[in-house]
């Protein structure tokens, strides 16, 4: 599973996406700084290859 999170998302607090990768098997966790709940929005250019590498596994 592919946890992505904004450092400074208000909504879901970065310690429960730690705790959450840390707790499903074939995880990858991604934080994004200084970004908030739509991290994966403003990294964008970042998080869409990432996440069709994840998914071509």
């Amino acid at each position: 599973m592919l946890v992505a999170n904004g450092e400074e998302d208000l909504m879901v607090p970065i310690e429960n996406s730690r705790d959450l990768a840390r707790r499903l098997p074939h995880r990858e966790l991604i934080i994004y700084p200084d970004a908030g709940h739509w991290g994966i929005f403003q990294f964008n250019s970042d998080f869409v290859p990432t996440a069709l590498t994840f998914l071509a596994r």
